[in-house]
């Protein structure tokens, strides 16, 4: 609602120029994680450095957009394409890689945790009260829910989403 999406507005200038040190958290989790480590290497190991920078812009973009973009029928179009982009349907073709041919769904919906219950220390940078910091990440893990669940869409048999 309307109080939800001035938080996440709140929250786009609290993040604005925190996002390349939310990216360096999020990347140190991944990299952490031989399993999640996976997804971004040629299925044998080997991980492509170019294909981690072309999406590390644009999950700094995304952060952005999370929090600034209206969430109309072109964000609607936007988050589709995301979740094409991890699925079989649209995957590698972005960027032009060899690479693993999914991203799993059962880490799509799990990377949800570690994207908000990291996000909320950076919320807390700028002085804000407390109960503002709580509101802003609130906002983040229900926009966070709701694209994850629309990235949901290649994933789930025609008719059952």
């Amino acid at each position: 609602g309307p109080e939800d999406e001035r938080y996440l507005r709140m929250a786009g200038e609290v993040l604005a120029d925190q996002i390349e040190d939310v990216l360096d958290v999020w990347y140190g989790f991944v990299a952490s994680h031989p399993h999640l480590v996976y997804y971004f290497t040629d299925g044998r190991g080997n991980a492509n450095s170019e294909y981690l920078a072309a999406v590390r812009k644009r999950f700094g973009q995304w952060i952005l957009d999370t929090c600034n973009r209206p969430y109309d029928q072109a964000w609607l179009d936007y988050a589709h394409e995301i979740g094409l982009r991890h699925h079989r349907t649209k995957k590698n073709q972005t960027d032009g890689v060899q690479s693993v041919p999914i991203v799993n769904h059962r880490y799509m919906v799990a990377f949800i945790y570690p994207i908000t219950a990291t996000i909320k220390p950076f919320l807390a940078k700028k002085g804000h009260s407390p109960e503002d910091v709580e509101k802003m990440h609130q906002a983040w893990f229900k926009s966070v829910v709701m694209q994850v669940a629309l990235w949901s869409v290649p994933y789930v048999k025609e008719g059952d989403f």
